[in-house]
């Protein structure tokens, strides 16, 4: 083609990629939701686990630490953040051992009558009302004189301090200052976000505003602010992955410039051998845009990794083309092979697709789409602006000498037969468990960081991260109701050492009919204000002091009761709309525990209610959650494998060539596994992935190595083309495969090893390889 066609070409060319990438800024939405990389709930717990990784009230909780500065500071910078954040709709509950009459919100303080069980056990008249009044006296001559003065008049019963105390955690570390001090000196707070725990995003905001109310303190600058908690967790593990993507993805993009340059020595063909990539690229995001209503930052982030599969396509016509020949006569002649390669590759992807996770399917979409794009460009387009000379890669010093080295490795025809007893014995008498079922070992967070957050939690009484109890009811009143009835059971389990603490729903809020009950003891007026003077007899207070009181009891008397709708208004109400989850024709209440020593001890329990009341351990449901993906992850490798040997058979139109392209891929990817078994490294659902992977790869590699033309420079150009690819993978998944994140680590090392495994037994089972 001449320079004003292949100009007019290329211009179209970037042209369309243009278009693409305005497509992709108007339509694409980027999410940061880690639960998109989780495998998809299927049964009630599982569901339920996956609503509290991500939402539920314990992810919604940093644990924070103040340190640094004497203690009398430690105090005074504890109470100003508390009342900093307690401003800010961002955080509904901020606990850190003070007393905040905004928990209840003011339109709310009447209802403390309904609220509180004060009057489940005592009758609110004359005598009651003078022991409290006496009571109050004796208060007022005590240090807390200062903060009860304002609270009197309104509340002489001190209802408010008593639901305070109700709704502080049963277990909370020792109060100084009027605050919570941990046994290292640290000023402790509990802090609710109302970003949920898996929104890195949202988390992050939150997270800076609590540093940047921390730092506007006065006295702050000494003193150093420590936090964690999941939501912090997702936060860390999200920059540590785009930080160590961002690093992986330059120096393995410098690093694939520089092996081009060596390996072609032309600046056209590296910039021209690009494009195809870059269209796959483009295409693999607009078709995600437009198929996914968000598409996760982590898929954008490697996926550009993963689709380097398709630089092999421009590879292998950069390396095939033979001197006098044109590029469009031989891409001709690959056609066959790089279709079926692109074939195999993309049946390899939709293992993904079958994964029935979020991010894995969107990473499905995003390389087949890929490839596919990439695959035609390189047939269709490159090669009419590829210049028409070419220097054959044949040719290449030292390319013989290696081509004859490999040529006369010995490779018997029982080959396959010791690879196979090898990797079985391997396989067989690895140490350790063979599956990894825990998905906090896919965490990439130092030890010293979550021994600290077991530290705080337990300091703090925080909800525990495994065990979580679930009430089930008709309606959330019935919850509330369920939540009211199992208290005594609860209150014996504390006793008997079973759990440290629990946070009930109806901590918060009781029931319906409870707080009718408690309405039907509240005098009228009349009734109370002639009690009132009787108790005032013989007593300092003036007589009008506690009409704002007398108002507060008519109108509990005559107010609807609260329920959790109008309730959820007030910071503490956000609290236990987190506890409360309708299920449709159902709801569940989620009661948060700290501590537990027995499960076993809830068993009676569950019994006692039908199944209503059960303990729900979240690591069981996230194990039995990982055990059913890896059986659909296995049972779409197993079709994906005879869509392949399907594929193959058709493409080769012979069992026996089909043989030579699968065999090798088999034996490989079996090698993979025992090596990284007898390194003691249990399998994970990513190591499954990375063998899809690394298998497509493979498949690349056996596919041109039996492909034998007789011709010993067209075997020159397949090793360069090969050596190039393999040399290629190994730059960007050896880098994965030091990575500290641990499921890029699982995709490194696997994939690192599929590609050597793959390139020498493929090269050792290949018929023409064999001497004459």
């Amino acid at each position: 083609m001449r320079f004003a066609p292949r100009a007019a070409l290329l211009a179209a060319w970037l042209v369309c990629l243009g278009l693409l990438y305005v497509l992709i800024t108007h339509t694409l939405v980027v999410g940061t939701d880690l639960r998109s990389f989780m495998p998809a709930p299927t049964t009630p717990d599982q569901k339920l686990l996956m609503d509290q990784v991500g939402e539920g009230p314990g992810s919604r909780l940093l644990l924070v630490a103040i340190d640094g500065v004497p203690a009398s500071q430690l105090a005074s910078l504890s109470h100003g953040l508390a009342a900093s954040l307690r401003k800010q709709p961002a955080y509904p509950q901020v606990v850190n051992g003070d007393f905040d009459l905004a928990a209840l919100d003011n339109r709310f303080l009447f209802y403390r009558y309904l609220l509180s069980p004060t009057l489940d056990t005592t009758a609110m008249d004359a005598p009651f009302l003078s022991d409290q009044l006496q009571q109050r006296l004796d208060d007022m001559a005590s240090p807390a004189a200062s903060m009860l003065k304002s609270l009197l008049p309104r509340d002489p019963t001190l209802e408010l301090l008593k639901l305070a105390e109700r709704w502080t955690p049963a277990k909370s570390p020792q109060v100084k200052d009027g605050v919570w001090f941990s046994s290292k000196g640290e000023a402790l707070l509990l802090v609710q976000t109302q970003a949920a725990g898996f929104d890195p995003e949202a988390q992050e905001a939150a997270i800076n505003g609590i540093r940047s109310a921390f730092a506007a303190l006065p006295g702050s600058q000494g003193a150093h602010l420590l936090l964690s908690g999941p939501g912090y967790f997702s936060v860390v593990v999200n920059a540590q992955t785009r930080h160590e993507a961002d690093v992986i993805g330059r120096i393995s993009t410098i690093g694939f410039i520089v092996l081009l340059l060596v390996a072609y020595r032309s600046v056209t063909s590296l910039l021209f051998g690009a494009l195809p990539v870059a269209t796959g690229g483009l295409a693999g995001i607009a078709v995600m845009a437009l198929c996914f209503r968000e598409v996760h930052g982590i898929t954008l982030a490697f996926g550009f990794t993963l689709l380097g599969v398709a630089q092999e396509y421009p590879i292998r016509l950069l390396s095939h083309r033979r001197a006098g020949e044109t590029a469009l006569a031989s891409v001709r002649g690959l056609w066959p092979l790089l279709m079926t390669a692109i074939a195999s590759a993309c049946i390899a992807y939709l293992a993904f697709y079958a994964s029935g996770v979020g991010g894995l399917q969107q990473l499905a979409v995003f390389t087949i789409t890929g490839l596919l794009a990439a695959g035609l460009a390189t047939r269709y387009l490159l090669p009419h602006l590829l210049p028409e000379r070419a220097r054959d890669i044949a040719t290449t010093p030292g390319l013989a000498r290696l081509r004859t080295f490999f040529d006369e490795l010995p490779r018997p025809r029982w080959l396959p037969v010791p690879i196979a007893l090898a990797a079985a014995a391997m396989l067989y008498f690895a140490p350790g468990s063979f599956w990894e079922n825990n998905l906090a070992a896919l965490t990439p967070l130092p030890t010293d960081m979550l021994m600290t957050d077991a530290r705080l939690r337990g300091e703090l009484g925080a909800p525990d991260v495994r065990y979580l109890l679930v009430l089930q009811a008709h309606d959330a009143d019935g919850v509330l109701a369920l939540s009211e009835r199992i208290e005594p059971d609860i209150d014996r389990l504390l006793a008997g050492k079973a759990l440290d603490s629990v946070e009930l729903p109806s901590r918060y809020l009781p029931s319906a009919a409870t707080q009718k009950a408690r309405q039907a003891k509240l005098p009228d007026t009349q009734a109370l204000q002639k009690m009132l003077a009787s108790a005032l007899q013989d007593t300092p207070f003036k007589k009008d002091l506690f009409a704002p009181f007398v108002a507060d009891v008519a109108a509990a008397r005559s107010a609807p009761v609260l329920t959790p709708e109008r309730f959820a208004s007030s910071p503490l109400g956000q609290r236990l709309s987190a506890m409360l989850v309708n299920r449709g024709d159902h709801w569940v209440g989620l009661a948060t525990l700290s501590g537990v020593h027995d499960a076993a001890a809830f068993a009676p329990l569950a019994a006692k209610t039908g199944g209503a009341v059960r303990l729900l351990d979240l690591k069981q449901a996230s194990e039995s959650l990982v055990a059913e993906y890896r059986t659909r992850i296995l049972k779409a490798l197993a079709v994906a494998t005879l869509l392949l040997i399907a594929t193959i058979a058709f493409a080769l139109r012979s069992f026996r060539r089909a043989w030579h392209v699968l065999a090798p891929m088999t034996l490989a990817t079996f090698m993979v596994l025992a090596v990284e078994r007898v390194a003691g490294i249990p399998l994970s659902l990513f190591h499954l992935v990375s063998l899809i992977l690394a298998g497509g790869l493979g498949l690349h590699y056996a596919l041109f190595f039996e492909r034998d033309t007789g011709d010993p420079d067209e075997q020159r150009r397949t090793l360069h083309a090969t050596i190039v690819c393999v040399l290629s993978a190994l730059l960007v998944f050896g880098m994965l495969a030091w990575s500290s994140i641990p499921v890029l680590r699982a995709i490194g090392l696997t994939v690192s090893l599929g590609v050597a495994f793959h390139f020498c037994i493929s090269i050792l089972m290949a018929p023409h390889a064999s001497k004459e």
